[in-house]
């Protein structure tokens, strides 16, 4: 028997998992996922993983952990995608939510449970909108008191000790500079050996006497190390080369540190023994991690992808090899073969810098010679071997997908993540150019099959290319993309801009910079047809940035389209919103495919 080829809505009909928690006994595992169509607090047995949900909100859990008594679990929802999270506990058994701190327009982060579950820590913007205040919340006797009153940078919790009486903070300045203290007896110690170097301290865990930590100082990469407060010894303790240990979990069972290591485009897992300093690579079933778990037991969960499969939970017995799926999310009616691995390549820029990037291969069955390029976000993240139903979707349509990491990107070291601080629109833009005149002359792309689509950053840089280079392609999709420096530093989010010097500029400094990287600027070479999608809640890139944009091209004439989703921020947290989004830009281009090919084909 045969059946049709399936279409858009079965590749975004894979379930995302965002976040997840495993009880201490191991008997339940909650997680955030978007099984019904809109994200909630779901649960299974790992004995019996068989979903069920806690709770019926319909919006984005931004925390999910169980408290360490196993009596609640606590849940950040925000509101339609507006980053608000609000603090709620919600029964194992699920059903109604306890709110516990909330504040209309403001937003609770980084929280801590003690291990009694009686009290949270976390920070909130609610009394310091730039800096932000560390609280402590006795949940018995419904009283908060503040711990910290941030200054100079917006400030963060990492770690409270055991017993209370020590914790750790990270002030913030940019994202590749932060410094992070030791609050102990009255004190105040930097847990790195000089915290006027320019480095960041990533996470941070007590155990035992020392502190464990993922850093850069010093160097490149991030690397694990451990610093002990009462002789004020810092230790580097373990690196991969040219590797980010990007986030770990202590074992306390096997004395053993549980490491993500992160490549450029990968993941990897290590067990670290914290006594003898011996490393041993764990076997993975995914390429990506997400996030790991590590109960008292030693049972490492993990929350892990690969390209051509979505998010799904594992996990890995203590003494085990094998990993154990407890999730099976994938895609209806399609076979692996007929999926994208990514290729990874690399090209030289316009400066001789190496910029690698992702090529995921059009379906040899279906592939019509057009190539997508993608503008990643961030921009100091990367395109990785993670699953983009968007891409699975095009390359199983016939499109080619091009992803470069350009300077900026993170997992390529210090230096060139920081290359993109003050330089937004100069050397990437012109990383990207240069990867496309690879593939040209490399002969992967015909030169008047190309499509630009990319958000959030990655918008941005599509509309920025779009007016400076709108010779090299046939249509472009914006998702999200600030389109004015001028008018974007001014409306992020409040504790956003203290770092934003650093991270974009000064629009009165660097007034001609901003100028001459703003996308508005180029109106008049926005030639190509293009579609704008925006949510109407989006606190970091709002939708004025994406309305002044649009009306200018209408008012010059520019083909354009414009979908704005009134229950949405920045990125889709309902199905069938992110569903009708990218039906949209797919039609988008194929329209604009056929167009160009009638227009070819024309005398």
């Amino acid at each position: 028997m045969k059946f049709e080829r399936v279409d858009i809505e079965q590749f975004f009909r894979t379930y995302a998992i965002s976040a997840f928690d495993v009880n201490e006994d191991e008997t339940q595992i909650v997680f955030s996922t978007n099984l019904s169509g809109r994200y909630d607090v779901w649960s299974m047995s790992p004995t019996n993983p068989y979903p069920a949900p806690l709770t019926a909100r319909g919006q984005l859990p931004h925390d999910i952990q169980f408290s360490p008594t196993g009596d609640y679990v606590l849940v950040a929802f925000d509101h339609d995608g507006d980053e608000n999270a609000q603090l709620y506990a919600v029964s194992p058994k699920g059903g109604p939510l306890k709110p516990l701190r909330t504040a209309e327009g403001r937003r609770f982060m980084g929280t801590h449970i003690s291990k009694d579950g009686k009290r949270l820590f976390y920070v909130s913007d609610k009394d310091n909108h730039s800096f932000l205040n560390g609280y402590v919340y006795d949940i018995d006797l419904d009283v908060e008191t503040t711990l910290f009153e941030g200054s100079e940078g917006p400030s963060y919790i990492q770690a409270i000790s055991d017993d209370e009486t020590s914790f750790v903070t990270t002030t913030v300045f940019a994202n590749t500079y932060n410094v992070t203290h030791l609050h102990q007896a009255g004190t105040v110690t930097s847990v790195t050996p000089d915290e006027t170097a320019v480095h960041a301290t990533y996470e941070v865990k007590f155990f035992g006497d020392l502190l464990y930590l993922t850093t850069n100082f010093g160097e490149e990469f991030i690397y694990f190390a451990s610093f002990d407060p009462s002789t004020g010894t810092f230790e580097k303790r373990f690196s991969v080369e040219r590797s980010d240990v990007t986030s770990f979990q202590l074992d306390k069972a096997n004395h053993r540190a549980i490491l993500t290591v992160s490549g450029s485009v990968e993941d990897e897992l290590f067990a670290y023994d914290l006594e003898s300093g011996v490393a041993a690579r764990i076997d993975c079933p995914f390429t990506v991690i997400t996030q790991v778990k590590v109960t008292n037991r030693g049972t490492i969960f993990v929350l892990g992808m690969r390209d051509t499969h979505p998010s799904n939970l594992f996990y890995l017995p203590p003494g085990a090899n094998d990993w154990v799926p407890l999730t099976n999310n994938g895609i209806m009616g399609v076979s692996g073969e007929e999926l994208s691995s990514a290729q990874t390549v690399s090209y030289r820029s316009f400066d001789g810098l190496e910029i690698e990037a992702l090529l995921f291969p059009a379906n040899p069955a279906t592939a019509n010679g057009y190539t997508v390029v993608w503008p990643h976000g961030g921009p100091q993240a990367s395109e990785r071997k993670f699953y983009r139903a968007f891409f699975q979707y095009l390359t199983y349509a016939g499109y080619q997908v091009f992803a470069p990491n350009f300077r900026g990107s993170s997992g390529y070291g210090a230096t060139f993540v920081k290359m993109v601080e003050g330089d937004w629109g100069h050397g990437p833009r012109l990383d990207m150019v240069e990867g496309i005149e690879w593939l040209l002359q490399s002969g992967r792309a015909e030169r008047d099959k190309l499509f630009l689509v990319g958000g959030s950053y990655g918008g941005y840089m599509t509309l920025l290319l779009h007016g400076r280079h709108a010779a090299y392609f046939q249509a472009c999709v914006d998702i999200f993309g600030p389109s004015n420096l001028f008018t974007f530093v001014e409306s992020v989010p409040d504790h956003w801009k203290p770092m934003m010097k650093q991270w974009l500029g000064d629009p009165a400094e660097d007034a001609e910079r901003f100028v001459a990287d703003s996308p508005i600027t180029y109106l008049q070479g926005m030639t190509k047809p293009m579609l704008v999608i925006q949510g109407a809640n989006d606190p970091r890139v709002v939708k004025a940035e994406s309305d002044q944009i649009v009306a200018a091209l209408r008012t010059q004439g520019t083909e354009i389209d414009y979908i704005v989703f009134d229950d949405e921020g920045h990125g889709f947290s309902k199905k069938e919103n992110e569903i009708h989004a990218y039906r949209k830009a797919v039609e988008w281009l194929d329209r604009h495919r056929v167009a160009g090919a009638v227009e070819v084909a024309s005398p």
